[in-house]
């Protein structure tokens, strides 16, 4: 018998899952209708659509609902690939958008492979990017709630003393604990203000510890270790890493990851005439910056001391070797752009994208030993 592949696109919403189905050959796909999103619900549907020598491709996008319904699908033995968003084909002029259309462009567009996959992380790595990205929310909540303080202050034009540079150090904070006011609706505000930095501060804290142990017992705990022995990169940037990126044995070379992470210049090239323009900044922008952070390291002449020197104690010689080669490479590199002329931040872009390299050495290396 004939084996049969049915192409299957969902639109998935909180409540509901619009679907189509494409056949094969090029027809039109067929909206299916809409079923509620659960478990039982989409099995019913599978034990409808699959039948003796059928074979069922689904697809679906990326987005608030998560990995769940992937995981229900592969656990019938269904292929599923989850959709980057933003690698969808979009006809010029298309201004009409609903479930149904959606989940017939995304059946017709699985069958004719012009789709992206994303990588769908494991359930044991998805629990630590919840946590990485949970200390980034707090970061960010931080960061506002200093705002606040500094621009109440600011309005009541209470300025800091002569002489105090830096704010939120000890010396600063003494002194906001010595602030009056006049009215006590004012005091109030203030005082609310102050705890809740103090609130956010505590959350980082115990982020940042639950962040200290799942490095040591995580399954990817060797990965996480080896790639602290580059300069610039510690626990939290070495944790965003492996969390956003995963299985850094799924990139043939560094050039796939650096063009992944969206770090390689756009490109308009016509005949003779090849231009590159900003870089593309497809991917994780979450990487991108914490890369470029830790590109700033390397403008400094290259030595193994500080945090660095404790960090490779234990290290394999490969991540030693590396770190020195990466060292070496990389502030050449910057001095030899910024002495063209280069602005700092492009020079740094141009390090970040270079760094990916020994970043993906290190870490294939350790994959490969945990094998």
């Amino acid at each position: 018998m004939k084996n049969t592949i049915k192409y299957i696109g969902l639109d998935v919403s909180k409540e509901k899952i619009a679907v189509a189905i494409a056949d094969e050959g090029r027809e039109p796909a067929r909206y299916y209708g809409a079923i509620p999103h659960t478990p039982d619900a989409v099995a019913r549907m599978i034990r409808k659509l699959k039948g003796s020598g059928i074979t069922l491709e689904v697809c679906y996008e990326a987005g608030p609902t998560g990995y769940d319904l992937y995981r229900w699908l592969t656990k019938m033995g269904i292929s599923c690939v989850v959709i980057a968003p933003s690698r969808i084909p979009q006809r010029p002029g298309d201004a009409i958008k609903t479930d149904r259309r959606d989940a017939e462009k995304l059946a017709q567009l699985h069958r004719a492979g012009e789709l992206t996959a994303i990588y769908v992380p494991t359930p044991e790595l998805e629990a630590l990017r919840d946590l990485i990205r949970a200390r980034e929310d707090a970061r960010e909540d931080l960061h506002r709630a200093r705002q606040r303080l500094i621009h109440f202050l600011l309005r009541h034009q209470i300025h800091t003393p002569e002489g105090m540079k830096k704010r939120w150090t000890k010396r600063y904070r003494e002194w906001l604990s010595m602030l009056k006011f006049n009215y006590a609706a004012q005091e109030r505000v203030f005082t609310e203000y102050l705890q809740q930095l103090r609130e956010v501060e505590e959350r980082i804290k115990r982020l940042e510890s639950a962040m200290r142990e799942e490095a040591q017992i995580c399954p990817y705990a060797p990965v996480i270790q080896a790639l602290q022995g580059l300069r610039g990169i510690a626990l939290l940037t070495a944790m965003t890493l492996v969390v956003e990126i995963g299985n850094f044995e799924r990139f043939s070379s560094p050039a796939q990851l650096m063009s992944y992470l969206g770090l390689v210049p756009r490109e308009y090239s016509s005949g003779a005439s090849t231009k590159r323009g900003r870089l593309t900044k497809v991917g994780n922008s979450g990487v991108r910056r914490a890369l470029v952070e830790s590109a700033w390291s390397y403008r400094h002449r290259p030595a193994v001391k500080g945090d660095l020197a404790v960090r490779l104690e234990g290290q394999s010689a490969h991540v030693h070797e590396t770190s020195w080669k990466a060292q070496e490479r990389l502030h050449s590199k910057y001095l030899k752009l910024v002495r063209r002329g280069k602005h700092r931040n492009l020079a740094m872009a141009a390090v970040g994208r270079e760094l990916v390299g020994f970043i993906w050495s290190i870490a294939v290396d350790a994959e490969q030993r945990m094998a």
